[in-house]
């Protein structure tokens, strides 16, 4: 096992239809009005840019984007992740009920110098910040789909 590979998977029920939640999740450059984590998104071309964020811990991370799959009937984004973070992140949105669920999941090696030291011991709080990252970016976006 690498241990400075990190799997995640969040869950995010909200109470828009599926196509609203698409729209929203596909504009990343509309991600700091309702993610405060996610503090800058710089596109640097039709399928690529520069997004960095910061949650809890006292530290900016930054990646350069690349669409790798817009599936919009399938309800798929899927970009690769180059920088402090090597690897991919991918949200499906899928009908709940009256609203959607949006399944975020992410595969990353960390690459920063720092935070490879601190992997291991720190593993418990790194993934504690991401978990809190996530939880912002959930109430963050209900809150902008309910006011759009």
């Amino acid at each position: 096992m690498d241990r400075t590979r990190y799997r995640f998977r969040s869950l995010w029920a909200l109470s828009a239809p599926p196509a609203a939640v698409y729209e929203a999740l596909e504009r990343i450059e509309d991600y700091p009005r309702w993610w405060r984590q996610v503090r800058e998104v710089d596109r640097t071309g039709i399928t690529t840019g520069t997004v960095r964020v910061r949650s809890l811990l006292p530290y900016d991370l930054t990646v350069t984007a690349r669409e790798a799959r817009r599936d919009r009937a399938a309800g798929v984004l899927e970009i690769e992740m180059s920088g402090d973070l090597e690897g991919w992140a991918r949200w499906t949105v899928t009908a709940r009920g009256t609203g959607a669920l949006a399944r975020y999941d992410q595969v990353v090696d960390v690459k920063r110098p720092l935070l490879r030291r601190l992997t291991v011991p720190c593993r418990p709080l790194l993934r504690l910040n991401h978990r809190l990252m996530m939880r912002a970016g959930h109430r963050g976006l209900a809150a902008y789909l309910e006011a759009v």
